[in-house]
């Protein structure tokens, strides 16, 4: 009896790649530079490398060779540079001296390609994206901490980010977005964000975002069980990340919490719950809507108790507290335990948002 063969073969990870390998997954922001400056820094650099040459070519003019045996002048320094970087080479000024062929080994030839680089640097700069992204995709891996990996960047993935660029200290680049859709990853890079290419339901995926050492997780998907898969995956890999989860169904939120989800939004109930509400009072629902936008208008903010604050009541502060957080559990301001203000509480409150503070995402 003939045995088949077995293979062991073992699938190589994406977080085991090297930065070069994931390129085309994981894409940084680009810096964007107008034409005009792009070409005038070409422009600087070819006339540094020629002045280079005419420098070096004056200084040992005694090392070359004129066809006209009158000496090199300046003149004639600009002329052999200009046709030697260009690679003409008509032949007529040469190195005659073993220091002036040396020079040219060593100085001339090298900055000879640096012109050339310089010249054609546009189609250079394409073949060089992929070496400088996967510089910085490795430079970013390395250093990345404490930033928020959103699951999904769709209507609820693209508000979430919204909400997290409308913050004051935002940063773009602590933003990591991971989907499928590369329109989508797309118009989250023009945003300047990370993305991530893949689905989340894998953890190979969920390192190369950094979810073990991301401060939180958004997972926003558009199926309730891919969003109970990627919970699952994500608290196994960042046990002390807060992970918040989106789901359409009401039936499913016990599905996230014990998967590991901290917090979880049933985005079809609220939407219904608003939709009920503005039959009636529609200004409610404006209300809503300007308190969950936190660029103008009114905004609910958190912010610690002051040493001042501590042992009066939250009803007796200037702004308008909605609850307070005291080890980890929220108390509305009407709730006994919020009679009190004690030291390390934290007030969740209405802030107005001036002109000055809004930011643009």
């Amino acid at each position: 009896m003939v045995r088949p063969w077995k293979f062991n073969l073992r699938e190589e990870k994406l977080s085991d790649r090297p930065g070069h390998a994931l390129v085309g997954i994981v894409n940084m922001p680009a810096t964007v530079i107008s034409p005009a400056r792009a070409i005038a820094r070409r422009v600087l650099f070819a006339l540094l490398a020629l002045l280079a040459v005419v420098f070096v070519v004056y200084l040992d003019n005694d090392g070359y060779r004129d066809a006209n045996d009158d000496g090199i002048s300046l003149l004639d320094s600009f002329y052999y540079a200009t046709v030697t970087l260009s690679t003409t080479g008509y032949g007529d000024i040469t190195p005659a001296s073993d220091t002036a062929r040396l020079v040219n080994i060593i100085l001339i030839t090298p900055l000879r390609v640096l012109f050339l680089i310089v010249l054609i640097g546009t189609t250079l700069e394409v073949l060089t994206e992929r070496s400088r992204q996967a510089f910085r995709i490795q430079n970013w891996r390395r250093t990345v901490r404490d930033h928020v990996v959103v699951i999904g960047f769709g209507t609820k993935g693209r508000s979430a980010v919204n909400a997290l660029l409308g913050e004051e200290d935002s940063d773009p680049s602590q933003i990591v977005v991971v989907d499928t859709d590369r329109t989508a990853l797309d118009a989250a890079s023009a945003r300047g964000l990370i993305t991530v290419h893949g689905s989340a339901t894998r953890s190979d995926v969920l390192r190369v975002a950094g979810v073990q050492r991301a401060s939180a997780v958004v997972v926003a998907p558009n199926r309730d069980d891919t969003a109970v898969l990627v919970t699952l995956s994500a608290r196994e890999l960042a046990p002390k990340a807060r992970i918040l989860a989106s789901v359409r169904e009401a039936e499913n939120v016990h599905l996230l919490k014990q998967s590991g989800a901290d917090q979880v939004v049933v985005s079809s109930e609220t939407a219904g719950r608003l939709l009920g509400i503005a039959t009636r009072t529609p200004r409610v629902v404006d209300m809503v809507e300007d308190l969950l936008t936190p660029e103008t208008g009114l905004a609910i903010a958190e912010r610690p108790v002051e040493p001042s604050e501590e042992g009066g009541s939250p009803r007796h502060l200037p702004d308008i507290v909605l609850g307070l957080v005291r080890d980890g559990t929220l108390y509305r301001v009407d709730a006994p335990e919020a009679d009190s203000l004690e030291p390390g509480d934290r007030l969740l409150y209405v802030k107005k948002v001036s002109v000055g503070e809004e930011t643009v995402p």
